[in-house]
C-alpha cells in the first residue's frame, strides 16, 4: 500500500507538469518605462513638483469588484521616477467626494474596508515573491511581503517593518499620495534594469476595487501571476553602504505569586539588531540578546479539536520575517478548513524555536533566545538561499538544556513561476534530559508549481528525519495539485507520515497514517443586486493506518457566497468518522472521557461569515452546530467591532460552545475585549482583556507604542493573570523598552 501511495504522488508530479502547456492566459500584461530624475522632492503628498506630470506611468485601471470586465468607475493616475538612493512613487486616486472611510491611525492597516491604494515591487520578476507599500487618504502607511506568488492571504506578511516616507493630501473629488522608498529597504540584482509591477485600489465610495493589471475574480487581488514589467532608463546599482543596527534597552519587574515568598525578578536587558546588506539581494540579519517581550499578544482561542492548532498562529517577531517564505512553507499548507480542524504539518515552524517542553509541567514554555544569524535572499536572478542560526538559553529550574537550531535552505527557480527546493534543519541539544534525543535532523526536497497565469498549482515534498534512536519509517511525503480555473476549481491534496518521523522544530498532528482530500468547486456569477459570486462542490477527507485502515473520514458539501457589499459565508455540512486512539473528552469538563478504540460517525455543520467592513459596527462569526462523536455541538467564535474612526476602534472577540456526550456535558466561555486607541500615525494605545473558563484564568495585556522615528520606538507593555474563580493574581509584568534604529 505503500507503495502505491508514493507512486501516486510522482504520478501527481509529472501531470502537473504535462498540464501546464494547457494553461491560458486571459488578459494582455500592460509596462511601463521609467526615466531617472535629478530633482528633490518634498513628500507631503501634495504633488506640487511641476516634474511629477513628465513621470505618469499609468493613468487607466481596471474594476476586480464588483465586475473584472470594465474599466474602473473612478481612475487612478500613478507617477514614478527614481535617482541613484531612491525609488519616488506618487498616485493621484479619483473619488466622488472628500468623505472617505479610514478605520484609524494604525500602521499596516488591513486593506478591506476602507479608502486605500497599494503599490507591489517584484524586484527579481519571478511573479513569487514582492515587497508591497500602502498609503490611506490619512497618509497612514502599511507594508508587507508577498511569498508563494500570493497564492493565499497566508503568503501576505503585514508584520515586516522597514524604513521609508509617506504622507497623503485629500481635496474635494480626489486625495494623492507621495512615498520615498529608499533603495537599500528593497532586495534586488545589482546592474538590473527591470521589476515587475502591480498596484490595487480600494474604493469605498462606490465599493469598487481595482487593479492596474486585469485581474479574473477567481484570483486573489494581490496575487503576483498578475503583474506587469517596469522598465528602468539607467541600470540599478548598489546604494552605497547598506548597513543598520537596531540597539533597544528594556527595563521592567515580573511578580509570580504563585511562589512562596513572592517571586520578584527584575527584567532588564540590553541587545541589538544588525542589518547588513551583503548584495542588494542577499542580507545577513543578526541579532544579540533579542527581546520579543513587546510583541502583541496573541488572541487566545478554543482548541476543540484532539491536535495542536499552533500553526494558527502568525509569526511576529521582526528577527525571523523578512524571506520567511524561505524557511517557513515546507510541508503542508493547505487553505482549506477540514471538518476535522488543522491537519498541516511542517517539519520547521519558526515560532517553536525559543519554545521548549518545561519538565515540571510537560508544557511549551518561552525559553531566552541568546543569538541568532540570518543569511537569506537572492545571489542570482533564478537562486535563492536562506541560512538560520539560533542559540537558546538553558533552564535548570525547569530542565530545560540549552540548543541550537540550524537551517539551511537552497531554493532553485525553473520554469515560469516554480521552483525546487533543498532544506535542511538540525537541532543540537546540549546535555540532553533523560529520555530526550541529543539531536533531530530532517533533510527535504521539495517541488512547487505555479503556472503563469496561475491556473495551476502543485507541490511535491519528501522529508526524511534523523535521529539516535532511528527506524525504518522516518520520512515524510506529500503532493497537492489544484486546477483553478474561472468557472470552477479541483483539488488534491495528499500525504503520508512515517510512524518514526520527528520534528523538533516543526509541527506535526499525527504519525503512521495516510491522508488523502480531493475537493471540487463550481464556481458562478450571478451579479444581482444581493450576490455578487458563489460557488459549492464536494469535499472528501480520509486518514488511513496501515493495518488498521481508515481512521478518519469525512464526506460533505462545501461553498462560500460573496455578496455585493463584499460580505463573506463560507459553509460546509460533513458527515464524519473518526476512531480514538487515546482517551478524550470532547466537553473539556472533566466527565469520564470517550475511550480508546471506540468509533463514532456523526453529521454537523460549519460556517463562517464576515460582514461588511465598511459599517462602523461589523462582525465576524464562525459556527459549528449538529451532532458530535455520541453527543452535540453549538459552538460559536467570532468578533464584534466598532469603528470610532479615525481614533480607532473596540472589539469584543467571544467564544461559547456547549457540548454534550454520553457521559456529561461541558460549557467553554472565552471572552477578550480589545481597545485599539490611536492618537495620532505615531502614538498608539492597544489593551487586551481576556477570560477564559477552560483555563480559568483572566488575563490583562496592556501596550503603549509610540513610534518617535522611523522604525524607533518606545514600548510600555503591563500584563496581568488572574484566577478567574477568586480573581487572585497569579502573575504581573510591567516593561519599559526603548528601540533606535541607525543608518551606519
Amino acid at each position: 500500500m505503500k507503495k502505491i501511495y508514493l507512486l501516486f504522488f510522482w504520478i501527481i508530479t509529472i501531470c502537473t507538469l504535462s498540464f501546464t502547456s494547457r494553461a491560458q492566459k486571459t488578459y494582455p500584461t500592460p509596462s511601463f518605462n521609467l526615466t531617472a530624475t535629478a530633482s528633490k522632492y518634498t513628500i507631503d503628498g501634495e504633488l506640487n513638483e511641476a516634474e511629477w506630470i513628465q513621470h505618469r506611468v499609468i493613468d487607466q485601471f481596471w474594476q476586480f469588484f464588483p465586475v473584472d470586465t470594465i474599466v474602473a468607475k473612478r481612475q487612478t493616475e500613478i507617477f514614478m521616477t527614481y535617482d541613484e538612493n531612491f525609488l519616488y512613487v506618487a498616485a493621484k486616486c479619483h473619488t466622488e467626494s472628500d468623505k472617505f472611510i479610514i478605520p484609524s491611525y494604525r500602521r499596516d492597516f488591513r486593506a478591506g474596508g476602507n479608502d486605500n491604494i497599494s503599490f507591489l515591487f517584484d524586484t527579481f520578476q519571478d511573479k513569487t515573491n514582492a515587497f508591497l507599500f500602502g498609503m490611506n487618504p490619512y497618509g497612514v502607511m502599511r507594508e508587507a511581503l508577498i511569498s508563494n506568488g500570493g497564492s493565499d492571504t497566508q503568503f501576505f506578511n503585514s508584520y515586516w517593518d522597514n524604513k521609508w516616507e509617506g504622507e497623503s493630501k485629500i481635496y474635494d473629488n480626489y486625495w494623492t499620495c507621495e512615498l520615498k522608498i529608499p533603495f537599500r529597504t528593497l532586495r534586488y540584482l545589482d546592474g538590473g534594469t527591470t521589476w515587475n509591477f502591480m498596484s490595487y485600489r480600494f474604493d469605498t465610495q462606490n465599493n469598487e476595487q481595482s487593479t492596474w493589471v486585469r485581474i479574473p475574480q477567481n484570483q486573489l487581488i494581490f496575487n503576483l501571476a498578475f503583474s506587469g514589467p517596469m522598465e528602468f532608463e539607467k541600470p540599478l546599482r548598489k546604494p552605497g553602504a547598506n548597513l543598520a543596527i537596531i540597539p533597544y534597552v528594556r527595563a521592567g519587574q515580573a511578580r509570580d505569586f504563585l511562589k512562596e515568598p513572592t517571586a520578584k525578578t527584575p527584567l532588564n536587558s540590553v541587545g541589538a539588531d544588525l542589518k547588513v546588506g551583503i548584495t542588494p539581494g542577499l542580507i545577513l540579519d543578526a541579532t544579540i540578546n533579542p527581546d520579543f517581550s513587546t510583541v502583541e499578544a496573541d488572541r487566545q482561542v478554543q482548541n476543540l479539536t484532539r491536535f495542536d492548532i499552533s500553526l494558527s498562529f502568525p509569526e511576529q517577531r521582526q528577527f525571523f520575517l523578512e524571506n520567511s517564505d524561505l524557511f517557513g512553507t515546507f510541508g503542508s499548507q493547505e487553505v482549506f478548513s477540514s471538518s476535522m480542524g488543522n491537519q498541516n504539518f511542517t517539519p520547521f515552524y519558526s515560532r517553536r524555536v525559543g519554545l521548549e517542553v518545561d519538565t515540571t509541567t510537560g508544557t511549551y514554555t518561552p525559553i531566552r533566545i541568546l543569538s541568532g544569524v540570518r543569511l537569506n535572499g537572492k545571489v542570482s536572478k533564478n537562486l535563492r538561499v536562506g541560512l538560520l542560526n539560533v542559540q537558546t538559553a538553558r533552564d535548570e529550574e525547569r530542565g530545560i538544556s540549552s540548543a541550537n537550531t540550524t537551517v539551511a535552505v537552497v531554493q532553485q527557480k525553473v520554469f515560469s513561476r516554480s521552483n525546487i527546493t533543498g532544506l535542511f534543519i538540525d537541532k543540537e541539544i546540549f546535555n540532553p534530559a533523560a529520555g530526550r534525543d541529543r539531536f533531530n535532523r530532517v533533510a527535504g526536497l521539495e517541488y512547487n508549481h505555479a503556472s503563469a497565469s496561475n491556473q495551476w498549482l502543485g507541490k511535491f515534498y519528501y522529508h526524511q528525519a534523523f535521529t539516535p534512536t532511528g527506524g525504518k519509517n522516518q520520512f515524510a511525503s506529500g503532493a497537492s495539485l489544484t486546477l483553478n480555473k474561472y468557472r470552477y476549481q479541483i483539488t488534491w491534496n495528499s500525504y503520508y507520515i512515517g510512524d518514526d518521523f520527528q520534528a523538533e522544530v516543526g509541527v506535526v498532528p499525527r504519525r503512521n497514517v495516510y491522508r488523502i482530500n480531493p475537493i471540487a468547486q463550481v464556481n458562478l456569477y450571478p451579479n444581482n443586486k444581493i450576490l455578487n459570486r458563489h460557488s459549492v462542490g464536494v469535499s472528501y477527507e480520509e486518514y488511513r493506518k496501515p493495518g488498521l485502515g481508515i481512521t478518519d473520514q469525512a464526506i460533505g458539501l462545501v461553498g462560500d457566497m460573496t455578496f455585493q457589499s463584499y460580505a463573506q459565508l463560507t459553509w460546509q455540512v460533513a458527515s464524519t468518522y473518526t476512531y480514538l486512539f487515546t482517551d478524550f473528552d470532547p466537553t473539556r469538563s472533566g466527565n469520564e472521557p470517550l475511550r480508546r478504540g471506540t468509533d463514532y460517525r456523526y453529521t454537523n455543520a460549519q460556517f463562517n461569515f464576515r460582514s461588511d467592513r465598511r459599517k462602523k459596527l461589523n462582525t465576524e462569526i464562525k459556527g459549528t452546530f449538529g451532532q458530535n462523536f455520541n453527543g452535540t455541538i453549538a459552538s460559536l467564535t467570532g468578533l464584534l467591532l466598532y469603528r470610532f474612526q479615525p481614533y480607532g476602534d473596540l472589539t469584543m472577540n467571544f467564544s461559547y460552545s456547549r457540548i454534550t456526550t454520553s457521559e456529561g456535558k461541558g460549557t467553554l466561555f472565552l471572552i477578550g475585549p480589545r481597545t485599539d486607541v490611536t492618537f495620532s500615525k505615531k502614538l498608539f494605545w492597544t489593551t487586551f482583556f481576556q477570560y477564559n473558563n477552560l483555563s480559568n484564568n483572566v488575563n490583562i495585556n496592556s501596550r503603549l507604542q509610540w513610534r518617535f522615528r522611523p522604525v524607533s520606538d518606545f514600548f510600555l507593555v503591563y500584563s496581568d493573570n488572574y484566577f478567574a474563580d477568586s480573581f487572585v493574581a497569579k502573575n504581573r509584568a510591567i516593561i519599559a523598552k526603548l528601540t533606535y534604529w541607525f543608518n551606519l
